[in-house]
């Protein structure tokens, strides 16, 4: 079965690939798709970029829109995509509502694409600065191999 095999490609059980994250926590590759999906578009990117500018108080859609000028139909396509991805939270305050770059989403996406960095040796990139401790696989000392005599 294609999923089976695409599980054993990535070296992930197959049934992790369609979860948002894994049994340990971690980011899932299907929602590090969508994510970088999601910032494939430049209008999309810009968006992103001008939330976490803005961290922590965020900025109402209108706002958003005159920073881009941008059209509201297509600005609220453009944050409903961030926001199923995982990238950006919206809060109602009253009539407006706030979006805000979604923090932890942008530390998961991250931790999901060095996690296994530089075969075991993080000191080669030194990204283990950046990664929390608990996600830290790459720290974890490289397996040995023993030979069969």
């Amino acid at each position: 079965m294609l999923i089976d095999r695409l599980g054993a490609f990535m070296n992930e059980p197959a049934r992790t690939l369609f979860e948002r994250t894994t049994g340990d926590g971690r980011m899932a590759a299907p929602r590090a798709l969508a994510a970088l999906g999601a910032l494939g578009q430049l209008t999309r990117l810009t968006i992103f970029q001008l939330l976490v500018r803005n961290e922590p108080s965020g900025l109402a859609a209108g706002a958003i829109a005159v920073a881009l000028g941008c059209p509201h139909n297509t600005l609220s396509s453009h944050l409903a995509i961030l926001a199923r991805s995982g990238l950006v939270r919206r809060n109602r305050n009253g009539r407006t509502i706030i979006y805000r770059a979604d923090v932890a989403g942008m530390r998961n996406l991250l931790t999901f694409l060095v996690s296994d960095c530089c075969d075991g040796h993080p000191e080669i990139c030194a990204l283990v600065s950046v990664i929390p401790p608990e996600d830290r696989s790459c720290a974890a000392p490289p397996k040995t191999r023993t030979r069969k005599k």
